[in-house]
C-alpha cells in the first residue's frame, strides 16, 4: 500500500485497499447511494498528491450529504480508514473527501456544471460506474 495511506487510517479496523481498489469501493458506495454519473479518473501520471479522483453527483445537497456519509461510514466500518480532510459537508454543493490515494468529489448538479473538474483534468484517464 501506498505510504500516503497511513495518516488517514483508523487504528485497529479492517483490511486496507490499494488505491485502485479504494477508488473502485468508493465509487461503487456513491452508485448504491444512487449518486449521478460517477466517474472515476486515474491521475497517477499526472500529479504526484493523489492517484485518482471520484467524482459524483446528488440531486440536492441533502442527497450529496448522504452519499459523504455513506462513504465514510463504510470505509471507516469496514476499513479503518478516515479521510484526511473533509470540505463543504454543511453546504453540501460540493463536498471534497481527501483519502490521500483518492480525492472524493460529491457535488450538486449545478455546482458540478460550474466546476467542470473532468474538463479540467480532461487529459486524465477517465471511466465511469454505472
Amino acid at each position: 500500500m501506498d505510504a500516503r495511506a497511513g495518516p488517514g487510517a483508523a487504528a485497529g479496523a479492517g483490511t486496507q485497499l490499494e488505491p485502485d481498489a479504494l477508488a473502485d469501493r468508493i465509487a461503487a458506495i456513491a452508485s448504491d447511494r444512487k449518486a449521478i454519473d460517477v466517474r472515476v479518473l486515474d491521475l497517477r501520471e499526472i500529479v504526484s498528491y493523489t492517484d485518482y479522483f471520484v467524482i459524483c453527483s446528488g440531486n440536492t445537497d441533502r442527497h450529496t450529504r448522504a452519499i459523504h456519509d455513506a462513504i465514510r461510514l463504510e470505509l471507516k466500518d469496514a476499513h479503518g480508514l478516515l479521510p484526511r480532510r473533509v470540505e463543504g459537508d454543511r453546504e453540501g454543493r460540493w463536498i471534497l473527501m481527501d483519502y490521500l490515494d483518492c480525492v472524493v468529489h460529491v457535488f450538486t448538479p449545478d455546482a458540478r456544471d460550474y466546476y467542470r473538474l473532468e474538463q479540467l483534468w480532461g487529459e486524465a484517464p477517465a471511466r465511469a460506474r454505472e
